[in-house]
């Protein structure tokens, strides 16, 4: 054993020991020790020294609680300790910024949304520091103990260096978004892709919750995808999203703005969809679509109300997608499939397509248990910024650095 490496490799197993014990406390709370030992398979000295250092850091506290059918006197169990721990979670998207402060319960306690700011007066990276300054004088009196920040966006990002080196609409190349708000405010930063984020929420907090392998689709102005495998959000510490949406259906189809031909996102992206709608229009004088904004609201509703046109071409995104997830079902063997759509409001249109594809065209044995739904979250907001948060202290990161002050 390289001798060098062993203290790095014992903060490891203590930082992998605290994030389990922590997330047992939270999930089973109240919890005694000796069950804690149990669930966490550690000895009891191991969880005495743990839980220790949580009670002195005010992150677990002590309660007694009664033990199902005991008549005895009150057990002494833990709970987490979060109202005084704050962080603040941002999500930039379409045009708009929300900010939320939180606490570790992932409660929110105060959010404002703003404008995104654009270029023409200064760089963007310079324009969000101040905005996350003046939020934070804004609500001065709210704030208690500040442990993080999170940030959810689209483009293309490295979660683990926390560099935005695209982000749609803006002339962002390379930007340093993570260590510029460490630097400016002393807190640890997290930065992950919208879609990895909501992934992330639903398996916390929503539709996937206790699943341990799911595969997300999201089909909105872009389609993406996430994929959580062995309860972990795939290459989330990289490029954490799934790029499907540029993932080729037809190698003679229309240009895609990455330059490649006939990309998913061609045929299934939102605006995709209303563009064939529109063309399909003028041959359909019966449809219900005529005489109307042609919109995704007015779409999915003439697709309930039986409209031929409107369901034909719902369904037509329910195909192209279903031949992407049919292949990353006999990849990763999900338990869950989520759809995250405002095409949702016709999911009796959307989800059989969908379905009957994946079945037609992946291996029997891998997609006949799958169970196919629609998030939990059609807007998540910022409760991929909470995920973040709450990942990071159940897989003890962040834990460590609470705990060390």
């Amino acid at each position: 054993m390289n001798p060098d490496s062993q203290p790095g490799h014992i903060d490891q197993i203590k930082q992998t020991n605290a994030g389990v014990v922590y997330r047992l406390i939270d999930r089973y709370g109240p919890i005694s020790r000796i069950e804690l030992s149990r669930r966490a398979q550690l000895a009891p000295a191991s969880i005495t020294k743990i839980v220790r250092e949580m009670l002195d850091a005010h992150l677990v506290q002590e309660t007694e609680f009664q033990d199902p059918g005991s008549r005895g006197r009150p057990a002494i169990g833990l709970i987490l300790d979060t109202d005084a721990w704050h962080y603040l979670a941002i999500r930039l998207h379409r045009g708009a910024m929300t900010f939320t402060l939180r606490d570790l319960s992932s409660r929110e306690l105060a959010e404002e949304s703003l404008p995104l700011p654009d270029e023409t007066a200064q760089p963007l990276l310079t324009s969000l520091i101040e905005q996350v300054d003046a939020f934070f004088i804004r609500h001065q009196k709210k704030l208690e103990r500040l442990t993080a920040i999170a940030i959810t966006l689209p483009g293309l990002i490295n979660a683990a260096s926390g560099v935005v080196h695209r982000l749609p609409g803006y002339q962002v190349r390379d930007m340093p978004l993570g260590d510029a708000l460490a630097a400016r405010t002393g807190l640890p930063v997290f930065v992950q892709h919208d879609i990895s984020a909501w992934t992330l929420a639903e398996s916390l907090f929503g539709a996937s919750r206790g699943a341990q392998d799911v595969i997300q689709i999201v089909i909105d102005e872009t389609v993406g995808a996430g994929v959580i495998s062995g309860g972990q959000l795939l290459h989330k510490s990289g490029r954490a999203l799934v790029e499907i949406g540029h993932t080729q259906i037809d190698p003679y189809g229309q240009q895609c703005y990455c330059g490649n031909h006939g990309c998913l996102e061609t045929v299934a992206s939102t605006g995709s969809l209303l563009a064939l709608a529109a063309q399909r229009l003028p041959a359909q004088p019966d449809s219900l679509l005529n005489n109307q904004p042609l919109t995704l609201q007015s779409l999915c509703a003439a697709a309930q109300s039986g409209d031929r046109l409107a369901r034909d071409t719902i369904a037509s995104v329910g195909h192209h997608v279903g031949r992407i997830l049919a292949m990353m079902v006999n990849i990763f063997n999900p338990q869950h499939i989520l759809i995250g759509s405002p095409l949702n409001a016709a999911a009796d249109v959307l989800f059989p397509a969908v379905s009957n594809t994946i079945l037609q065209q992946s291996l029997p044995a891998y997609s006949a248990g799958i169970q196919l739904a629609p998030t939990e979250f059609s807007e998540p907001g910022t409760l991929g910024g909470a995920a973040l948060i709450k990942d990071a202290l159940y897989n003890g990161h962040l834990l460590v650095k609470l705990l060390q002050g």
